[in-house]
């Protein structure tokens, strides 16, 4: 495959070698580099929410934080694209674009399939006072509140990025037989570890905020811990399986969880797999 990357206007072109058995978007065979002010370069891989596009800018976070530690003060991934916030004293801008278009060029397996990644379970308890929008989710699609719970819980969502409050996570993956609209006046207050669902998206509210999203369960797990060692439960390129709790093994749960005596449920998987 022909990779083009960008580069303040001029564009380079090299070979890259995939796997056979792995097919390649269109929308990531281009890549652009733009600045950022004085300490940032964005590497933007496409122009779509896409799994391999999002990988693809997992694996130039994993390059950069790898092999020059010193000269990058914090990478930030997005859906598709990768914030690089490096130290200009140690390292020009010139020099960082054409490290990056080195290490894009010289990728062995853009497919990746030997990549592994994390699959989190998130318990939930569904519906009641945890969950006071199910029953207008499932009105909404025309389905039942059990099948919802069936739907959400019946796959594992990828983790794209975190973003508008601490620990947040933007997932996909949802299926459209639940999508829903936003609520048209968003709440004030939401509790921490609500599970909501905004269109085709579905989320967690790592802290108490306000927010829009139709609420249709809790988990009683920390998802932003700011006094632990790892302040938060997963990062973006995890994936997270939900799985119902009934309303009782939600109180046993948070006292765990608040006793410290509670290890979430990972699994190491394939990426290919997840």
């Amino acid at each position: 495959m022909r990779l083009k990357i960008s580069i303040d206007g001029k564009t380079y072109e090299a070979e890259v070698k995939v796997l056979e058995d792995d097919a390649i978007p269109r929308q990531i065979q281009k890549i652009r580099m733009l600045k950022v002010g004085e300490q940032g370069l964005v590497v933007e891989f496409g122009t779509e929410i896409d799994p391999a596009v999002n990988a693809q800018v997992h694996r130039l976070a994993k390059i950069l934080t790898d092999e020059v530690p010193e000269k990058i003060l914090e990478v930030v991934p997005t859906y598709r694209s990768l914030m690089v916030y490096f130290d200009p004293l140690v390292i020009g801008r010139e020099n960082l674009q054409e490290n990056i278009a080195r290490y894009l060029t010289s990728l062995e397996t853009v497919a990746a399939a030997s990549d592994t990644t994390r699959i989190i379970t998130i318990p939930v308890s569904y519906g009641g006072e945890f969950g006071p929008d199910l029953e207008f989710v499932a009105r909404h699609n025309s389905v039942t509140e059990d099948e919802v719970i069936a739907i959400h819980t019946s796959t594992p969502y990828l983790v794209y990025m975190i973003g508008f409050t601490p620990g947040f996570p933007y997932l996909g993956g949802m299926s459209e037989r639940i999508a829903t609209p936003r609520l048209k006046t968003p709440r004030v207050k939401i509790p921490a570890g609500s599970v909501g669902i905004a269109g085709k998206q579905t989320g967690i509210y790592p802290i108490e905020s306000p927010g829009g999203w139709q609420l249709i369960g809790r988990t009683p797990l920390m998802v932003f811990n700011p006094s632990a060692k790892s302040p938060f439960l997963f990062a973006a390129g995890d994936y997270l399986q939900f799985a119902a709790i009934k309303a009782e093994e939600y109180g046993a749960l948070k006292e765990q969880v608040a006793s410290g005596n509670y290890a979430p449920v990972v699994r190491n998987v394939s990426r290919a797999g997840a």
